[in-house]
């Protein structure tokens, strides 16, 4: 705005200076009716109706989306949903429920299913990851604090501890490999945890996760706003990642990764963007998907489920955990842009006729004051109807 009226301040003083004194000179008409004129022109040309509207129906929108638990932090987040062309899901509590049940325990050596699940249970008792809470849940006693020392999370890997004096690790297949334990191929739908304790493979423990109910309806609406690419990021064991992605119809899908290798596809992705000014979203909730909520251009985070890192780093946060609410966020980005398009066209409309009719003597001040101060109101009132979204059906009324 401040570059906008540099330029368009004096451009319209001067311009109501000529209209008022250069045709007096050149045809002798008398100085006060075209004075008179240039008053009703300077009138006219206040963009208080651009200034005032605009801004408004950003903030409009913004309040819309925050009615349906949508919290977007700047019109700037707000505007890049219109130009979305990538999509990019974590997996574990944003697709699937991040709700997990033990569904298998495999003990190995001489270590017993109870004893395994102890050293789990121990082992994760400081995590809030939904994984080591269904692991509390299945062991089901209370955890003395008194036994565990040295507890240490390793992101992308797993946690390493001390349980009654012995060293217990607790993660994925990288975390045996890089501590060359050897370990039990899974074969299993599910997340593997394996456990070692002082170095010695214990078993494993798998844990299932579900579909969110509206994670397909998501897919598929988002491919009706015309999203050209779909893709999901797991640091999941593949087979679990390509069993989701496959039912949900994702077109790409990466598995394995690690925080690091997360924000690095990204990356590639977008520089593989169709077009230039074509927007990048990455949804995700955990503590691992700040890196990459952070890199993408708009980074979407649960405010449910996700941690307070993925909430601070995100862009904008779903308060329902519900990926359904991105296609809202689109809607209601598309709407607010559309409210401001008319706001434009009936200011620059409106005032271009009475400017034209002012110039040539047709229109008094009374026109002048409703071209202005009007025009504004009409705006302002244009504005205020993207704050009544109550349900995704009226979007598009």
């Amino acid at each position: 705005i401040t570059k906008f009226a540099r330029y368009y301040t004096p451009a319209v003083v001067l311009t109501a200076a000529a209209l008022a004194f250069i045709p007096p000179l050149i045809t002798g008409a008398p100085l006060g009716a075209w004075v008179s004129r240039a008053l009703v022109f300077l009138v006219v040309s206040c963009p208080c109706a651009l200034v005032i509207s605009i801004p408004l129906s950003f903030f409009g929108g913004i309040g819309g989306a925050s009615k349906n638990g949508i919290l977007i932090k700047g019109s700037n987040y707000l505007e890049a949903l219109n130009n979305v062309d990538t999509v990019v899901f974590d997996k574990t509590g944003t697709l699937t429920q991040g709700v997990f049940q033990v569904t298998k325990i495999e003990s190995a050596g001489d270590f017993s299913e109870n004893d395994l699940l102890e050293y789990a249970a121990f082992s994760e008792s400081y995590s809030t990851h939904p994984i080591a809470l269904s692991i509390l849940k299945a062991y089901g006693n209370e955890i003395n604090s008194e036994f565990i020392r040295d507890y240490s999370e390793i992101p992308g890997y797993g946690v390493r501890t001390l349980v009654k004096g012995k060293t217990v690790l607790a993660g994925n297949e990288r975390l045996m490999k890089q501590e060359a334990i050897p370990y039990a191929e899974i074969t299993d739908i599910g997340t593997a945890v394996h456990i070692a304790v002082d170095h010695q493979y214990a078993g494993f423990i798998v844990i299932s996760d579900e579909i969110k109910k509206d994670s397909l309806n998501t897919i598929l609406e988002l491919r009706t706003l015309g999203i050209q690419k779909l893709v999901m990021l797991t640091g999941d064991h593949q087979a679990v990642g390509v069993a989701v992605g496959k039912h949900l119809g994702l077109d790409q899908i990466h598995a394995e990764l690690l925080p690091d290798q997360k924000v690095a596809l990204v990356e590639q992705l977008e520089r593989e963007k169709a077009s230039p000014k074509g927007k990048l979203v990455f949804m995700g909730d955990g503590i691992n998907d700040a890196p990459v909520l952070a890199r993408a251009d708009i980074g979407i985070a649960m405010g449910g489920v996700g941690s307070d890192a993925a909430i601070e780093a995100a862009d904008v946060v779903l308060m329902t955990d519900e990926p359904s609410k991105l296609v809202t966020a689109i809607k209601i980005a598309k709407r607010t842009r559309l409210i401001v398009t008319q706001n434009i066209y009936l200011a620059l409309g409106v005032k271009g006729i009475v400017l034209l009719l002012g110039a040539l003597g047709f229109a008094n001040m009374w026109e002048a004051v409703f071209a202005d101060v009007g025009v504004a109101l009409l705006a302002v009132l244009n504005s205020m109807r993207v704050m009544t979204v109550k349900n995704k059906e009226s979007l598009t009324a």
